[in-house]
C-alpha cells in the first residue's frame, strides 16, 4: 500500500477509534442507567447530553478516557516513553506552564471580540460537568492524558513521518484541526485549533506528549477552578472581571503577553529538535 495512503488511514482510524470508544461507553452507560431507574433510555440518552445527567456523564467520561489510554498504550499507537523525563525537563515543563498561562487571557479576549460563545446545548452540557467535583478528574486529570495520546502521540506522530521536518506545520496543521473537530461546536472548536496549534509544535520539539498533557492540564484546571471560585463570570465578559474599567482589561493583556512571550522565547531555546 502507498505510504501516504496507509498514513491517511491511521489518522483515520486513530480518530475513529477515540470517538467510537466514547460512544460505545456513553451508549452502555445510558443503558444501564435505563435499566437501574426504570426510565426510557431515549430520556436518559438525550439527557446525559443536555446536561441532566451531570454524574452520568462524567463517570462515562472518566471510563472512555481511561479506555483510550490503555488502548492507544497496548497497541503502541502512542508509544509510551521515559527518555524525554529522564531528560530532566524541568525548566520546559515550567516555561510551559507559564506559556499556558499567559495564553488564557488573550485567548478570552479574542472569542469575545469574534463574538464566540457556546450554543446553549453545549453551555448546558459544559455547565453540568464542571459544577460537578468529580468533573475535575474528567477534564482536569484523565481528558489531557487521552487527548494528547491521541492527538499528538498517535495523529501528529504519524502525520510527521509523512510530511518530514521540511513541511512539519503542515502536520501540526492538520492534527490541530482534526482536534477541534472532535469537540463538535464553533466555541471549543475555535480554543482546539489555537491550543493545537501549540500543542503540536510542543510535541514536535521535544518529541513527547508530555509538554502537551502538561499545558492541557494547565488549561483545563484554570478553567475549571475559575468556573468554581468565580461563577458570576461563567456568562459574564473580561471587562465584568475589571469592573467596566478598560484600561484595566488592556494592562492585564499587557501583562499577559509578558508571561506568554517570554515564555515562547525560552522554550524555543530550550527544545531543540533532535
Amino acid at each position: 500500500m502507498n505510504k501516504n495512503v496507509k498514513t491517511c488511514f491511521e489518522v483515520v482510524w486513530y480518530v475513529i477509534a477515540f470517538l467510537l470508544i466514547q460512544a460505545v461507553v456513553q451508549l452502555l452507560g445510558a443503558l444501564a442507567w435505563a435499566l437501574y431507574s426504570g426510565q426510557p433510555f431515549d430520556v436518559v440518552s438525550r439527557g446525559m447530553m443536555n446536561g441532566a445527567y451531570p454524574t452520568l456523564l462524567i463517570v462515562t467520561m472518566v471510563v472512555s478516557g481511561l479506555l483510550t489510554i490503555l488502548l492507544f498504550a497496548l497497541r503502541k499507537w502512542s508509544p509510551v516513553s521515559r527518555v524525554f523525563l529522564r531528560s530532566r525537563p524541568w525548566g520546559v515543563v515550567f516555561w510551559t506552564i507559564l506559556l499556558t498561562l499567559g495564553m488564557l487571557l488573550p485567548m478570552e479576549w479574542l472569542y469575545e471580540n469574534l463574538q464566540i460563545v457556546m450554543d446553549d446545548t453545549t453551555a448546558a452540557l459544559f455547565n453540568g460537568i464542571m459544577r460537578e467535583p468529580l468533573g475535575y478528574i474528567a477534564v482536569g486529570i484523565v481528558a489531557p492524558i487521552a487527548e494528547e495520546m491521541v492527538f499528538r502521540g498517535a495523529v501528529l506522530r504519524v502525520l510527521l513521518q509523512l510530511t518530514g521536518d521540511k513541511r512539519h506545520w503542515i502536520a501540526i496543521g492538520i492534527s490541530a484541526l482534526l482536534f477541534a473537530l472532535v469537540h463538535g461546536n464553533v466555541a471549543q472548536g475555535v480554543h482546539a485549533t489555537i491550543a493545537g496549534l501549540m500543542l503540536g509544535w510542543l510535541y514536535y520539539r521535544t518529541n513527547s506528549i508530555v509538554p502537551g498533557i502538561v499545558m492541557h492540564w494547565v488549561n483545563n484546571s484554570v478553567a475549571y477552578v475559575m468556573y468554581n471560585l468565580m461563577p458570576e463570570m461563567n456568562d459574564g465578559k473580561i471587562i465584568d472581571l475589571f469592573r467596566g474599567d478598560d484600561m484595566m482589561v488592556y494592562m492585564a493583556l499587557g501583562f499577559s503577553l509578558m508571561i506568554f512571550l517570554p515564555s515562547l522565547f525560552q522554550l524555543a531555546s530550550r527544545m531543540k529538535r533532535n
